[in-house]
């Protein structure tokens, strides 16, 4: 029987979640139809109870609902409460339930790059719901420092206040425009790549490696780290590496991510 899935968001028809869904499924063998929903703005909710009434498995969250979806759920996995934003649903025993994996996403794009995340120090630039999402997977992968980057600082420091119980490293804030010190990696997480507003990165900040969130568009800061001859990657691994993360937990099988870049 052919199970249904999709993807909800506004807007929605950019998203390759589809794509990827099928694709996992040809290679993988689970016979599902995976589809778009436009949900307006004030009927999330109501879109989500339909979906699951008329006998959805799994359903995908995008901007701007990860959020209400958090509030939607009856039980939470920790990287969920911790990121308090959901992208991936499904109904248990009569239970909604949430997940994250943006983060876990993200972690499976840089090993995938064979980047090591051991003992790494990480320069993460802004404080918004991407940053909190993927803080606790970075620094369960291994990462030992991170430091919040944001241009008002004090978003930064209420961000690591919030995470600073939940996760085991070394976090800290500092302003957009003091940015100094050496990093293993830097990941942008601000929309300069999608507002195409120019990032500077000064000469004092030293970095080893470049991680673009934003993926398929002009990006000053791969630009930045690509004359510094840094080794780089825009965010379509993180893209596949969180859909493959909720492909395995609504069909309990994984697809190899170096397969779908």
């Amino acid at each position: 029987m052919t199970k249904p899935f999709a993807v909800i968001g506004n807007p929605i028809e950019h998203s390759r979640s589809p794509e990827l869904h099928h694709a996992f499924a040809a290679t993988t063998g689970v016979d599902l139809n995976y589809q778009k929903i436009l949900a307006p703005l004030d009927g999330f909710s109501a879109a989500v109870e339909d979906f699951f009434a008329h006998g959805g498995v799994g359903m995908n969250v995008t901007v701007p609902f990860k959020e209400q979806a958090f509030a939607l759920c009856d039980q939470l996995t920790e990287r969920a409460k911790i990121a308090k934003a959901v992208n991936t649903l499904w109904m248990q025993d009569g239970k909604l339930y949430g997940d994250n994996t943006d983060g876990q996403g993200l972690v499976a794009a840089i090993q995938a790059l064979g980047w090591s995340l051991e003992k790494s120090r990480i320069l993460i630039l802004g404080a918004g719901g991407a940053t909190r999402g993927v803080v606790y997977p970075l620094v369960q992968a291994g990462a030992k420092q991170i430091v919040i980057a944001n241009r008002t600082l004090p978003r930064a420091e209420q961000l690591v206040a919030d995470l600073t119980t939940a996760v085991q490293a070394e976090l800290s804030a500092i302003a957009l425009d003091q940015l100094s010190g050496e990093f293993d990696l830097i990941i942008n997480a601000t929309s300069a790549s999608l507002t195409g507003d120019a990032l500077q990165l000064p000469e004092s900040l030293v970095f080893h490696h470049a991680y673009e969130m934003a993926y398929g568009k002009p990006s000053s800061f791969l630009d930045q780290a690509h004359a510094r001859q840094v080794p780089t990657s825009d965010g379509l691994g993180m893209l596949v590496g969180q859909a493959i993360e909720a492909f395995y937990i609504w069909n309990g099988v994984k697809p190899e991510l170096k397969d779908f870049l």
